[in-house]
């Protein structure tokens, strides 16, 4: 046992060196499970390299290259601003808008590109007297609901892993569990920051055809799911990737221009896409997201190879790094018997519903200030002990923790939170950072009670 619990505590050591050295904790993990693997293991390193999850780098290529595609030949901006025209001056529907713009930019592959929303629809919310609260809510609840579409990383990474240990997490039934959980929250959002006042709120010079223009063609952070903490470092990420222009001689909106040809055949591809998925996933399919993405950035890349090659490069190597690197360690854990051990400690909590709600707490608690899909692929495989016995349903456990790690990520020490405490004036920081401080810690009581009650307890019965 004392091998066991060693490896356990490199495993855990590795995160928090990663995390305070700001270093990719991937490829540390994959140095550890290496070593681990080989010297206290007795496991030859083929065995080791085997645990390498080439199912999901299969999932995390295929789509990031298809819809680097449609970003690169402008489909993405074309299709924001057309939505954001159609809003007018309605203010109410505004924080309704950049919620469902975030939830289709964050399905798209990387759920942080849905942070691209924030410099627009902060500014917007200030102008129409929206509180920045709601707006900020809205883009972040879009940004998790988004993120755990069967095409994004937080559900590839979470049905991926459930499935390689033999759960059948359906990656449909975790998207709409992810959206309901994230549209019950921004309703709480309308109730408490004043949305439901700005149904009379139409006075304010209105949008109409000068929505401002931007562009999602921005510079990536080399690890786009580490959390610094840092709202400077945040500001300068969304001032050098978003440019919003008031320069009142500018251009008519991009939503006035007709789509080109490449971009026409990009919305029937991803719409073709989705199709394909849901009629799969009908009839009782399993559809490989992966191999299917390939097959349609074929299309796109024959159709237009300028963006094609340009796409190669905005493949999100690094997260496949990250994933690969935890789940090779996870998988030399599951061969020594450690992740044995954590069900029997798990088992000493008491009845399955309150380690479910522990595990839960803990994944909300630790992505307040991590990674959340580093979260995701250490926990994910750590909680399947609890569903062994059978008391409980896995698929319930696997998406209440996936769900809960993420509706945190508001908080002001993530990435996600300091973005928006970085796009409002600066005499509003304060409060905004306070509120998300509150709002994004109480995720970590609330998450856990909400999901654990409405998908894990009704299964025990």
């Amino acid at each position: 046992m004392g091998v066991q619990i060693a490896a356990l505590v490199i495993f855990v050591g590795v995160f928090v060196v990663g995390t305070l050295r700001k270093v990719h904790i991937g490829v540390l993990m994959f140095a550890a499970a290496a070593g681990v693997g080989v010297w206290m293991a007795g496991m030859g390193i083929d065995k080791v390299v085997a645990g390498f999850p080439i199912g999901i780098l299969v999932l995390l290529v295929g789509v990031t290259y298809f819809f680097s595609i449609a970003q690169a030949n402008g489909t993405i901006d074309r299709i924001i601003d057309i939505a954001i025209t159609k809003v007018g001056d309605r203010a109410f529907f505004l924080p309704l808008a950049f919620f469902a713009l975030t939830v289709g930019i964050s399905a798209m592959g990387s759920p942080l590109a849905g942070l691209v929303m924030a410099p627009i629809g902060m500014p917007l919310a200030k102008k129409y007297n929206i509180d920045r609260m709601l707006m900020g809510i809205a883009i972040g609840a879009g940004l998790s609901a988004g993120g755990f579409a069967p095409t994004s990383l937080y559900g590839i990474v979470t049905y991926g892993t459930a499935r390689a240990a033999g759960i059948d997490l359906d990656p449909l039934v975790l998207f709409t569990v992810a959206l309901a959980a994230n549209v019950l929250l921004l309703a709480t959002a309308y109730i408490l920051f004043g949305g439901f006042k700005l149904l009379n709120n139409r006075t304010v010079d209105g949008l109409g055809g000068n929505v401002p223009r931007f562009s999602t063609n921005r510079p990536t952070p080399s690890h786009p799911f580490e959390r610094e903490g840092n709202a400077v470092r945040s500001r300068q990420l969304v001032t050098q990737g978003v440019q919003v222009l008031d320069d009142p001689r500018r251009t008519p909106p991009a939503a006035a221009e007709k789509m080109n040809r490449n971009q026409i055949i990009t919305v029937l591809c991803m719409a073709g896409l989705v199709l394909t998925v849901i009629l799969m996933a009908f009839l009782g399919a399993s559809p490989d997201i992966g191999v299917l993405c390939f097959a349609f950035a074929s299309v796109l890349t024959l159709c237009d190879p300028k963006s094609g090659k340009t796409a190669v490069s905005k493949i999100d190597w690094s997260t496949v790094l990250l994933v690969g690197g935890i789940i090779t360690f996870v998988g030399v854990l599951q061969t020594m018997g450690a992740v044995a051990l954590l069900g029997k400690a798990a088992s000493g909590v008491g009845t399955p519903i309150i380690a479910a709600l522990v595990i839960c707490a803990i994944g909300g608690l630790v992505s307040a200030f991590a990674s959340t899909t580093g979260m995701l692929a250490a926990l994910v495989p750590l909680a399947l002990p609890l569903v062994a016995s059978g008391d409980i349903a896995g698929w319930a456990v696997i998406a209440a923790l996936g769900v809960c790690s993420s509706i945190v990520d508001v908080s002001p020490f993530s990435t996600v939170g300091a973005t928006f405490v970085a796009t409002v004036d600066e005499d509003d920081r304060p409060r905004i950072t306070k509120l998300l401080t509150r709002w994004g810690l109480s995720m970590v009581v609330v998450g856990p009670l909400l999901l654990v009650g409405a998908l894990v307890l009704p299964s025990s019965f």
